[in-house]
């Protein structure tokens, strides 16, 4: 696709997507996602694919933007190969990670699909010294191919996970470039990928690119958006799912896409903040061209075994939400404290787990012509409620507060209607919740109308 034809889809899709964040750096080849938070900002360590005429991966440098809100991006940082070991111009920049301890930042990187290296930092974004001088992961290491790498914390303990069909897990020394450790192999039960969707490819049973996260005890191996769940860091994991489904696709955003499907290509990572998880991720949807990729971001929500449910790929994103939709849900937050998500039919609900609680949304668009909140709420054991509507913060100006008496129902939920006064194009809502006597509040969703 040529970049004529490419811009205009992106026009089109944006345009049918008025506020549209995903991707969340459009145009720039921004891809490969990992995502850390660090002193409350999000930084995005991607490579860079070179150009929207690229006939191939061409990736000439790694870079490093930053985000406080997941929303506005700013690039922080670039790392050339030739001021690393490579010592060299090389246009096979391949995906990396990052980490911190001690004071310094690690920011890992792949030579193509062989090795690994690794800079260190003072800041989150450098600037960057190749104190090792030498690959951290040379290519006769292991079976498979020592790149794509990961790195997972636990307990102020570092390992790093990379490998391509079969992954590899060993534990970084306290100096966070040689290893405290022989790499093990991690053993998937029944795994499936891209390019083997009905398990039985035991040539390429899963990815490139693995990942690691860990949340309630439960480790969780990715590769793309393919994810395995085990007890143990170093297994046995057993296959789960695959997070993105057809069902996932806004219209616009399910083609084009990878030879193998919409399954395939989705390298990037899984990340938590303010109470939320996300999952950052390769597409070439608006791009059109699979060696220009983009970066999107998708809430992710766990269901009571830890399974992760189903993703939505859409042009809104996180971190920002359209008046206009029919509904906004209630679990998509951007922050939260004393609520807690729960399974509800086939999607979520957010209840409250402490006397007092918030939720917050900021970056609502399209609310100059709304003047009416409609939030969809139920009390399982019935219960008298205080809901607040601030803005800007927790102790920000009151928009509007109603006291709530609820009787005690299982599934059914009523709709509140709050009055919203001289409201701006763009507001920040804190949703303030109050029992009042001690009874949970479930909150599913809210809209707005006029």
């Amino acid at each position: 696709m040529n970049f004529k034809y490419a811009y205009t889809v992106f026009l089109f899709v944006f345009t049918s997507y008025l506020y549209a964040q995903n991707p969340i750096v459009p145009n720039q080849g921004l891809n490969d996602p990992h995502i850390h938070i660090f002193n409350d900002t999000a930084y995005v360590y991607a490579s860079h694919d070179k150009s929207i005429d690229n006939k191939k991966f061409i990736m000439e440098d790694w870079w490093v933007w930053s985000s406080p809100d997941l929303v506005n991006w700013t690039k922080r940082s670039v790392l050339n190969p030739k001021d690393t070991y490579i010592g060299k111009d090389f246009s096979r920049c391949w995906a990396t990670d990052a980490a911190y301890k001690n004071g310094k930042y690690y920011w890992y990187f792949s030579e193509g699909n062989e090795q690994t290296g690794v800079v260190v930092g003072d800041t989150p974004t450098g600037p960057w010294k190749d104190d090792l001088g030498k690959p951290l992961l040379n290519s006769d290491l292991t079976p498979t191919h020592e790149y794509d790498m990961a790195i997972f914390e636990e307990n102020g303990a570092h390992y790093i996970i990379f490998g391509v069909w079969d992954y590899y897990i060993a534990k970084l020394n306290y100096d966070m470039i040689s290893l405290a450790e022989k790499p093990r192999k991690l053993i998937i039960n029944n795994p499936k990928g891209p390019y083997n969707p009905d398990g039985k490819n035991l040539e390429k049973p899963t990815d490139d690119k693995p990942f690691m996260h860990k949340r309630n005890g439960k480790y969780y191996l990715s590769w793309g958006c393919f994810y395995a769940m085990s007890d143990n860091l170093y297994g046995p994991y057993e296959y789960k799912d695959s997070v993105i489904k057809e069902e996932s696709f806004a219209k616009g955003y399910d083609a084009p896409t990878w030879p193998n499907g919409f399954l395939q290509g989705r390298h990037g990572s899984f990340f938590e903040w303010n109470n939320q998880w996300y999952y950052a991720y390769c597409d070439m949807s608006q791009t059109g061209n699979r060696y220009f990729r983009d970066t999107f971001i998708s809430s992710i929500h766990y269901k009571e075994n830890g399974e992760m449910a189903t993703i939505r790929v859409d042009g809104v994103g996180v971190g920002q939400y359209n008046a206009n939709q029919s509904k906004i849900e209630a679990e998509d937050y951007f922050k939260a404290d004393g609520l807690l998500k729960k399974e509800f039919e086939n999607g979520f609900v957010v209840e409250t787990a402490a006397n007092r609680s918030y939720l917050n949304f900021p970056n609502i668009n399209g609310l100059e012509k709304y003047s009416i909140l409609n939030m969809k709420v139920n009390a399982p054991n019935g219960g008298q409620f205080s809901i607040q509507i601030r803005k800007n913060g927790l102790d920000g100006e009151i928009i509007n507060q109603k006291i709530v008496n609820l009787k005690p129902n299982s599934n059914t939920f009523k709709t509140l209607q709050i009055d919203l006064q001289d409201l701006q194009s763009t507001e920040n809502f804190y949703f303030l919740v109050e029992q009042l006597d001690y009874n949970s509040l479930q909150i599913d969703s809210f809209s707005f109308s006029k």
